[in-house]
């Protein structure tokens, strides 16, 4: 169904992705209504993958997200409620349409008896359009926790986890959330920039966002300080987090491919902070989003349009350890013809994993990568919103070894 409102002249999509808690199972059959104000503008159920097929929803023109000087909000909104017999009911309030993009809203549903209190969440508006406090400057380069009651690392690594303060550092009233490392940055990104953007843009964009965030772990920035914390989502000392929100699958692509790489210069140990505003209603040192933009129009790789803002001497690097995952990408991708212990680790993560998405074909785990183990990859990576290669490539090894922890893991962190 085609739904504009009478009020836009383009469109988007949205796709809904529903979870039991804690066991990460995908919830089939659950009601997905989407509003505009108090009307019902699609009612749709979800799939045996807990997903609903992509809707089409009224968005404004395309042109108005690639301009900085618009008077009209370049995103439509709408409320998204997720009904499923068991659960308590999930509100989305504000979840951005852009025009051309797909939008995904992840939704974790809690066990509950009837008649419970349903979970609320608001989406932030996009700090490119929203009115947010101007980041406080700080050194491209920290000094490191002494290790005195901290762990220092010896290097950096990306964690499984980002421990994120819904507020000011000293606003004892604001609450703690764990979320995933990739989750987070995605989260950032369709936060921080719009996802219509050139690819190189957004690239060099969640290469900054990681950067950022990188240097928060590595340098214990607010833990050394006694907050029990990793970073908050306040824009005066951090990058805009909205939880709960939804993110664009042209973002997610790109935090796939890029997520343990990072923004460094030599002679440094740690990533680089690498601070950003939106460069015309606010500008910094550092990266400037809108000028990002036109330097991708004009055809720049992200490193180029990176040295732009950081200076000539930045490379890109990686993390070796990723925190959470039982073994790494063995460096090479593997697919049809490949052999060896890389091959029994997939299959028997894929044979696990297939116990809560029982369309993903199970396997005999024998180090032999074959046609069945290449369609199970294949299902895995539609699934997942991954390119359907059926080869194992660093964003397929990393997002099967992400969801294999996720349906082991008794119950989520506290």
């Amino acid at each position: 169904m085609n739904q504009n409102n009478g009020l836009y002249t383009d469109f988007g999509y949205l796709t809904v992705d529903a979870k039991a808690v804690p066991d990460a199972r995908p919830l089939e059959g659950a009601t997905v209504s989407i509003f505009a104000g108090d009307r019902i503008v699609e009612q749709i159920s979800t799939n045996e993958a807990g997903q609903t097929e992509p809707m089409e929803l009224g968005a404004p023109p395309l042109e108005l997200s690639l301009v900085p000087e618009t008077q009209i909000r370049p995103y439509s909104e709408y409320t998204v409620r997720v009904d499923a017999p068991g659960f308590e009911t999930v509100y989305i309030e504000g979840v951005q349409i852009l025009a051309g993009r797909l939008a995904i809203q992840r939704v974790n549903m809690r066990p509950a008896p009837p008649e419970s209190a349903p979970q609320i969440y608001m989406v932030e508006p996009n700090s490119l359009w929203g009115d947010f406090p101007p980041k406080i400057p700080e050194p491209e380069v920290k000094p490191l926790p002494s290790g005195d009651g901290f762990i220092v690392l010896s290097e950096p690594v990306v964690p499984e986890f980002m421990v994120v303060h819904l507020g000011a550092p000293q606003d004892t009233t604001a609450q703690n959330v764990w979320v995933l490392f990739k989750d987070y940055i995605a989260n950032v990104a369709s936060c921080e920039i719009y996802s219509t953007w050139p690819p190189e843009t957004i690239r060099a964009n969640v290469l900054a966002i990681i950067s950022f965030a990188l240097n928060r772990v590595f340098t214990e920035w607010y833990r050394s300080r006694g907050f029990e914390f990793t970073i908050t989502n306040n824009t005066a000392f951090d990058m805009l987090f909205s939880y709960g929100r939804n993110i664009f699958d042209s973002i997610l692509n790109v935090v796939n491919e890029v997520f343990t790489t990072y923004v460094t210069r030599p002679g440094i140990r740690q990533p680089l902070f690498t601070q950003f505003c939106d460069g015309v209603r606010v500008s910094c040192a550092g990266l400037h989003q809108w000028g990002s933009k036109s330097l991708g129009d004009q055809g720049l790789d992200a490193l180029s349009i990176l040295r732009n803002y950081y200076g000539t001497n930045v490379y890109l690097t990686q993390a070796q350890r990723v925190q959470g995952v039982p073994i790494s990408y063995p460096g090479q991708p593997l697919q049809s013809g490949s052999t060896g212990m890389d091959v029994r680790t997939i299959q028997t993560q894929l044979n696990t994993i297939a116990d809560s998405y029982p369309m993903i074909p199970k396997l005999r785990v024998d180090g032999i990568f074959g046609p069945l183990t290449e369609q199970s990859v294949r299902v895995f990576q539609q699934i997942f919103r991954l390119p359907v290669t059926g080869v194992v490539d660093f964003a397929t090894w990393y997002e099967i070894s992400k969801i294999f922890v996720s349906v082991t893991r008794i119950a989520e962190p506290g």
